[in-house]
Protein backbone atom coordinates (compact mmCIF):
# COMPACT_ATOMS: atom_id res chain seq x y z
CA UNK A 1 0.00 0.00 0.00
CA UNK A 2 1.43 3.60 -0.62
CA UNK A 3 -0.24 6.28 1.33
CA UNK A 4 -1.42 9.77 -0.56
CA UNK A 5 0.06 12.36 1.65
CA UNK A 6 -0.33 16.15 1.54
CA UNK A 7 1.29 18.61 3.43
CA UNK A 8 0.21 21.88 4.52
CA UNK A 9 2.41 24.90 4.92
CA UNK A 10 5.57 25.16 3.33
CA UNK A 11 8.06 27.17 5.03
CA UNK A 12 8.70 24.89 7.85
CA UNK A 13 6.76 21.97 5.82
CA UNK A 14 9.03 22.24 3.08
CA UNK A 15 11.45 19.42 4.80
CA UNK A 16 9.40 16.86 5.84
CA UNK A 17 7.69 17.53 2.22
CA UNK A 18 10.78 15.96 0.76
CA UNK A 19 11.78 13.27 2.84
CA UNK A 20 8.29 12.01 2.29
CA UNK A 21 8.34 12.58 -1.41
CA UNK A 22 11.30 9.96 -1.61
CA UNK A 23 9.58 7.78 1.20
CA UNK A 24 8.96 4.34 -0.84
CA UNK A 25 5.64 3.68 0.75
CA UNK A 26 4.42 6.90 0.04
CA UNK A 27 3.35 9.47 -2.75
CA UNK A 28 3.28 12.87 -2.18
CA UNK A 29 0.12 13.57 -3.60
CA UNK A 30 -0.53 17.42 -2.76
CA UNK A 31 0.51 20.26 -1.28
CA UNK A 32 -0.81 23.48 0.40
CA UNK A 33 0.06 27.09 1.52
CA UNK A 34 -2.50 30.17 1.64
CA UNK A 35 0.19 32.79 0.31
CA UNK A 36 -0.68 32.96 -3.03
CA UNK A 37 1.47 31.11 -5.46
CA UNK A 38 3.96 29.09 -2.74
CA UNK A 39 2.14 25.92 -3.46
CA UNK A 40 2.23 25.83 -6.97
CA UNK A 41 5.85 26.71 -7.38
CA UNK A 42 6.49 23.65 -5.16
CA UNK A 43 4.30 21.53 -6.90
CA UNK A 44 5.62 22.58 -10.04
CA UNK A 45 9.22 22.33 -8.90
CA UNK A 46 8.90 19.19 -7.09
CA UNK A 47 6.85 17.40 -9.60
CA UNK A 48 4.05 17.12 -7.20
CA UNK A 49 0.16 16.63 -8.72
CA UNK A 50 -2.32 18.84 -6.32
CA UNK A 51 -1.87 22.09 -5.06
CA UNK A 52 -3.76 24.26 -3.24
CA UNK A 53 -4.30 27.57 -1.65
CA UNK A 54 -7.52 26.68 0.27
CA UNK A 55 -7.30 24.41 3.31
CA UNK A 56 -10.57 23.47 3.12
CA UNK A 57 -10.10 22.21 -0.26
CA UNK A 58 -7.03 20.25 0.34
CA UNK A 59 -8.76 18.31 3.19
CA UNK A 60 -11.39 17.40 0.99
CA UNK A 61 -8.57 16.19 -2.11
CA UNK A 62 -8.20 12.32 -2.22
CA UNK A 63 -5.46 12.03 0.84
CA UNK A 64 -4.67 9.61 4.03
CA UNK A 65 -2.97 12.24 5.44
CA UNK A 66 -1.87 15.03 5.82
CA UNK A 67 1.16 16.88 7.65
CA UNK A 68 0.13 20.00 9.20
CA UNK A 69 3.46 22.76 9.38
CA UNK A 70 1.42 25.76 8.91
CA UNK A 71 2.12 28.85 11.83
CA UNK A 72 2.16 27.61 15.24
CA UNK A 73 -1.05 29.75 16.43
CA UNK A 74 -3.23 27.74 13.94
CA UNK A 75 -1.87 23.82 14.63
CA UNK A 76 -5.20 22.63 16.23
CA UNK A 77 -7.10 23.94 13.69
CA UNK A 78 -5.66 22.73 11.31
CA UNK A 79 -5.46 19.18 12.70
CA UNK A 80 -8.61 18.89 13.72
CA UNK A 81 -10.21 19.87 10.01
CA UNK A 82 -7.78 17.36 8.49
CA UNK A 83 -9.35 14.68 11.11
CA UNK A 84 -12.64 15.44 10.54
CA UNK A 85 -12.07 14.66 7.09
CA UNK A 86 -10.59 11.60 8.04
CA UNK A 87 -6.79 12.39 7.42
CA UNK A 88 -4.56 11.06 10.21
CA UNK A 89 -1.69 13.98 11.17
CA UNK A 90 1.83 14.44 11.82
CA UNK A 91 1.86 18.19 13.37
CA UNK A 92 4.71 20.40 14.21
CA UNK A 93 5.58 21.83 17.05
CA UNK A 94 3.95 23.18 19.12
CA UNK A 95 0.66 20.91 19.68
CA UNK A 96 -0.99 23.68 20.83
CA UNK A 97 -1.21 27.26 21.17
CA UNK A 98 -3.60 27.23 24.57
CA UNK A 99 -5.20 25.16 27.68
CA UNK A 100 -8.53 25.34 25.28
CA UNK A 101 -6.87 23.98 22.04
CA UNK A 102 -4.95 21.43 24.00
CA UNK A 103 -8.11 20.34 24.91
CA UNK A 104 -10.09 20.12 21.66
CA UNK A 105 -7.25 18.27 20.40
CA UNK A 106 -7.59 15.38 22.63
CA UNK A 107 -11.48 15.19 22.03
CA UNK A 108 -11.04 15.08 18.54
CA UNK A 109 -7.97 12.36 17.90
CA UNK A 110 -10.43 10.20 20.66
CA UNK A 111 -13.30 10.88 18.47
CA UNK A 112 -11.88 10.20 15.03
CA UNK A 113 -9.85 7.27 16.23
CA UNK A 114 -7.17 8.60 13.91
CA UNK A 115 -3.21 8.89 14.19
CA UNK A 116 -2.12 11.74 15.35
CA UNK A 117 1.62 11.71 16.10
CA UNK A 118 3.32 15.01 17.37
CA UNK A 119 6.77 15.67 15.10
CA UNK A 120 9.08 16.48 17.48
CA UNK A 121 12.12 16.04 15.36
CA UNK A 122 14.45 16.70 18.39
CA UNK A 123 13.63 13.41 19.67
CA UNK A 124 15.38 12.29 16.43
CA UNK A 125 18.44 13.96 16.79
CA UNK A 126 21.15 11.12 16.73
CA UNK A 127 22.90 12.26 20.37
CA UNK A 128 19.45 12.63 21.90
CA UNK A 129 19.03 9.53 20.68
CA UNK A 130 22.00 8.29 22.57
CA UNK A 131 21.78 10.68 25.31
CA UNK A 132 18.30 8.54 26.29
CA UNK A 133 20.27 5.31 25.75
CA UNK A 134 23.01 6.58 28.25
CA UNK A 135 20.54 7.44 30.57
CA UNK A 136 18.24 4.38 30.76
CA UNK A 137 21.27 2.11 31.13
CA UNK A 138 22.22 4.20 34.27
CA UNK A 139 25.77 6.01 33.10
CA UNK A 140 24.83 9.34 35.28
CA UNK A 141 23.07 7.24 37.89
CA UNK A 142 19.27 8.02 38.68
CA UNK A 143 19.01 12.08 37.28
CA UNK A 144 17.53 14.68 39.45
CA UNK A 145 18.40 17.90 37.74
CA UNK A 146 18.35 18.56 34.14
CA UNK A 147 18.71 21.97 32.08
CA UNK A 148 17.62 22.44 28.47
CA UNK A 149 18.11 25.99 26.53
CA UNK A 150 16.90 26.43 22.98
CA UNK A 151 19.12 30.01 21.75
CA UNK A 152 18.32 31.25 18.24
CA UNK A 153 17.60 34.67 16.35
CA UNK A 154 15.10 34.60 14.49
CA UNK A 155 14.68 38.03 13.57
CA UNK A 156 14.98 36.92 9.71
CA UNK A 157 11.37 34.65 10.62
CA UNK A 158 9.80 37.98 12.27
CA UNK A 159 8.70 39.76 9.19
CA UNK A 160 7.94 38.88 5.86
CA UNK A 161 6.15 40.63 2.55
CA UNK A 162 2.52 40.18 2.90
CA UNK A 163 0.43 39.15 -0.96
CA UNK A 164 0.06 42.74 -1.10
CA UNK A 165 4.04 43.48 -1.02
CA UNK A 166 3.91 45.12 1.97
CA UNK A 167 6.05 44.00 4.89
CA UNK A 168 4.11 42.50 8.00
CA UNK A 169 5.23 41.07 11.45
CA UNK A 170 4.56 37.12 11.73
CA UNK A 171 3.43 35.01 14.30
CA UNK A 172 6.66 34.41 15.85
CA UNK A 173 6.86 37.87 17.54
CA UNK A 174 3.86 37.27 19.31
CA UNK A 175 4.86 33.58 20.59
CA UNK A 176 5.88 33.15 24.48
CA UNK A 177 9.40 31.90 24.36
CA UNK A 178 8.90 29.34 26.23
CA UNK A 179 5.79 28.36 24.70
CA UNK A 180 8.20 27.19 22.26
CA UNK A 181 10.67 24.53 24.55
CA UNK A 182 8.96 20.95 22.99
CA UNK A 183 12.80 20.66 21.39
CA UNK A 184 14.32 20.70 25.07
CA UNK A 185 11.64 18.97 27.03
CA UNK A 186 10.60 16.45 24.15
CA UNK A 187 14.05 14.89 24.65
CA UNK A 188 14.16 15.60 28.28
CA UNK A 189 11.01 13.96 29.35
CA UNK A 190 11.90 11.11 26.82
CA UNK A 191 15.01 10.56 28.74
CA UNK A 192 13.46 10.42 32.17
CA UNK A 193 9.90 8.97 31.16
CA UNK A 194 8.16 11.11 32.93
CA UNK A 195 5.64 14.44 32.58
CA UNK A 196 5.64 17.82 33.92
CA UNK A 197 3.59 18.51 37.33
CA UNK A 198 4.36 21.87 37.76
CA UNK A 199 5.75 25.01 36.18
CA UNK A 200 7.09 28.85 37.31
CA UNK A 201 8.33 31.03 35.01
CA UNK A 202 9.82 34.14 34.41
CA UNK A 203 10.54 37.06 31.34
CA UNK A 204 12.69 39.33 30.44
CA UNK A 205 9.99 41.46 28.49
CA UNK A 206 10.78 43.12 25.39
CA UNK A 207 13.71 45.13 25.20
CA UNK A 208 15.96 44.37 21.72
CA UNK A 209 12.91 44.97 19.51
CA UNK A 210 10.58 47.02 21.36
CA UNK A 211 9.25 47.98 17.83
CA UNK A 212 7.88 44.70 17.12
CA UNK A 213 6.85 43.43 20.69
CA UNK A 214 8.56 40.56 20.74
CA UNK A 215 9.25 39.16 24.62
CA UNK A 216 13.32 38.43 24.36
CA UNK A 217 13.72 35.28 26.28
CA UNK A 218 12.02 33.51 28.78
CA UNK A 219 13.06 30.80 31.53
CA UNK A 220 10.20 27.50 33.17
CA UNK A 221 10.98 25.81 35.88
CA UNK A 222 9.53 22.68 36.43
CA UNK A 223 9.05 19.70 38.44
CA UNK A 224 8.38 16.14 37.00
CA UNK A 225 5.95 13.98 38.20
CA UNK A 226 9.19 11.56 39.83
CA UNK A 227 10.20 14.71 41.42
CA UNK A 228 12.81 15.71 38.90
CA UNK A 229 13.95 19.76 38.76
CA UNK A 230 14.33 20.73 34.91
CA UNK A 231 14.95 24.34 34.19
CA UNK A 232 14.57 25.42 30.01
CA UNK A 233 15.30 28.32 28.79
CA UNK A 234 14.36 30.00 25.07
CA UNK A 235 15.13 32.63 23.64
CA UNK A 236 14.45 34.39 19.60
CA UNK A 237 14.97 37.44 19.69
CA UNK A 238 18.90 37.44 20.87
CA UNK A 239 21.76 38.90 19.77
CA UNK A 240 23.79 36.04 19.98
CA UNK A 241 24.98 33.55 17.07
CA UNK A 242 24.89 30.75 16.20
CA UNK A 243 22.03 29.13 17.67
CA UNK A 244 22.21 26.69 20.01
CA UNK A 245 20.49 23.18 21.56
CA UNK A 246 22.05 22.56 24.95
CA UNK A 247 21.71 19.88 27.79
CA UNK A 248 23.23 19.15 30.98
CA UNK A 249 22.08 16.32 33.25
CA UNK A 250 22.96 15.84 37.10
CA UNK A 251 23.00 12.37 38.12
CA UNK A 252 23.48 10.41 41.59
CA UNK A 253 26.79 8.67 39.95
CA UNK A 254 27.79 11.02 37.26
CA UNK A 255 27.14 14.36 34.81
CA UNK A 256 26.34 14.30 30.73
CA UNK A 257 26.69 17.88 29.21
CA UNK A 258 26.24 19.14 25.25
CA UNK A 259 28.16 21.71 23.52
CA UNK A 260 26.94 25.79 23.28
CA UNK A 261 29.03 25.48 20.25
CA UNK A 262 30.02 23.99 17.35
CA UNK A 263 33.49 23.25 18.03
CA UNK A 264 32.49 22.26 21.56
CA UNK A 265 31.88 18.37 22.39
CA UNK A 266 30.11 16.47 24.61
CA UNK A 267 30.82 15.45 27.86
CA UNK A 268 30.11 12.14 30.00
CA UNK A 269 31.54 12.04 33.97
CA UNK A 270 30.15 9.08 35.50
CA UNK A 271 31.77 7.26 38.79
CA UNK A 272 30.62 3.98 38.01
CA UNK A 273 33.83 4.16 35.72
CA UNK A 274 36.77 3.25 37.86
CA UNK A 275 39.53 6.41 38.56
CA UNK A 276 38.10 8.46 35.85
CA UNK A 277 39.57 11.84 36.59
CA UNK A 278 37.81 14.18 34.28
CA UNK A 279 35.09 14.09 31.81
CA UNK A 280 35.17 11.91 28.46
CA UNK A 281 35.06 13.40 25.48
CA UNK A 282 32.34 11.94 23.48
CA UNK A 283 32.01 11.97 19.37
CA UNK A 284 28.37 12.50 18.96
CA UNK A 285 26.21 14.67 16.63
CA UNK A 286 22.93 15.09 14.90
CA UNK A 287 22.82 12.22 12.18
CA UNK A 288 22.68 8.84 12.68
CA UNK A 289 25.63 6.99 10.92
CA UNK A 290 24.56 4.46 7.98
CA UNK A 291 21.35 6.10 7.37
CA UNK A 292 21.04 6.82 3.50
CA UNK A 293 21.87 9.05 1.67
CA UNK A 294 18.42 10.71 0.86
CA UNK A 295 17.64 11.08 4.90
CA UNK A 296 19.39 14.35 5.02
CA UNK A 297 17.28 15.86 2.25
CA UNK A 298 14.66 17.16 4.65
CA UNK A 299 17.18 19.25 6.59
CA UNK A 300 18.10 19.04 10.45
CA UNK A 301 20.48 16.03 9.75
CA UNK A 302 18.83 12.83 9.71
CA UNK A 303 16.16 13.47 12.15
CA UNK A 304 13.29 14.09 9.96
CA UNK A 305 14.07 11.35 7.87
CA UNK A 306 13.54 8.55 11.09
CA UNK A 307 10.20 10.69 12.26
CA UNK A 308 8.82 10.71 8.73
CA UNK A 309 8.91 6.76 8.87
CA UNK A 310 7.61 6.80 11.99
CA UNK A 311 4.61 8.53 10.95
CA UNK A 312 4.57 6.59 7.92
CA UNK A 313 4.39 3.02 9.85
CA UNK A 314 2.00 3.46 12.50
CA UNK A 315 -0.61 4.29 9.81
CA UNK A 316 0.20 1.06 7.64
CA UNK A 317 0.80 -1.19 10.99
CA UNK A 318 -1.69 0.23 12.52
CA UNK A 319 0.20 0.94 15.85
CA UNK A 320 0.57 3.33 18.72
CA UNK A 321 2.16 6.62 17.19
CA UNK A 322 5.76 6.96 18.19
CA UNK A 323 5.08 10.63 19.77
CA UNK A 324 1.21 10.00 20.36
CA UNK A 325 -1.35 13.60 21.31
CA UNK A 326 -0.76 12.70 24.95
CA UNK A 327 2.84 12.94 25.10
CA UNK A 328 2.69 15.70 22.37
CA UNK A 329 0.91 17.62 24.78
CA UNK A 330 3.16 16.53 27.75
CA UNK A 331 6.18 18.50 25.75
CA UNK A 332 3.92 21.33 25.45
CA UNK A 333 1.17 22.31 28.06
CA UNK A 334 4.62 22.70 30.36
CA UNK A 335 5.28 25.78 28.48
CA UNK A 336 1.81 27.45 28.27
CA UNK A 337 1.54 26.92 31.98
CA UNK A 338 5.28 28.56 32.67
CA UNK A 339 4.04 31.55 30.49
CA UNK A 340 0.73 31.95 32.62
CA UNK A 341 3.07 31.93 35.97
CA UNK A 342 5.49 34.58 34.55
CA UNK A 343 2.39 36.77 33.67
CA UNK A 344 1.27 36.06 37.04
CA UNK A 345 5.09 37.16 38.93
CA UNK A 346 6.50 33.07 39.00
CA UNK A 347 3.33 32.16 40.71
CA UNK A 348 3.27 27.83 40.55
CA UNK A 349 1.10 26.72 38.11
CA UNK A 350 -0.19 22.93 37.93
CA UNK A 351 0.00 21.44 34.58
CA UNK A 352 -2.78 19.46 33.35
CA UNK A 353 -2.25 15.93 32.41
CA UNK A 354 -4.11 15.27 29.11
CA UNK A 355 -5.07 11.65 29.46
CA UNK A 356 -7.61 12.86 32.75
CA UNK A 357 -9.39 14.89 30.39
Amino acid sequence: MSLKIGVAGLRRGTGPALVLKQHAECELTAVCDLFPGRAEAFAKQHGVAQWFDDYTAFCAADLDAIVVATPAPVHVACAVEAMRAGKHVLSEVPACWDLDQARELVRVVRETGLKYMFGENMCYFAYCQSYGEMVRRGDIGEVIYVEGEYIHNCDSLMTETGPDGQPRLTWRTRMPPIQYCTHELGPILQWLDDRIVSATGLSTGCWRKPEWGVTDMEVGLFRTAKGVIVKVLCGFSVAKEPAHHWFTLYGTRGHLESPRWPDGQHRLQSDLVPYMTEHARLSLGINHPGAPPEATVGGHGTSEYFMCNDFVRCILDDTKPAIDVYQGLDMTLPGICAHLSAERGGELVEVPDPRDW
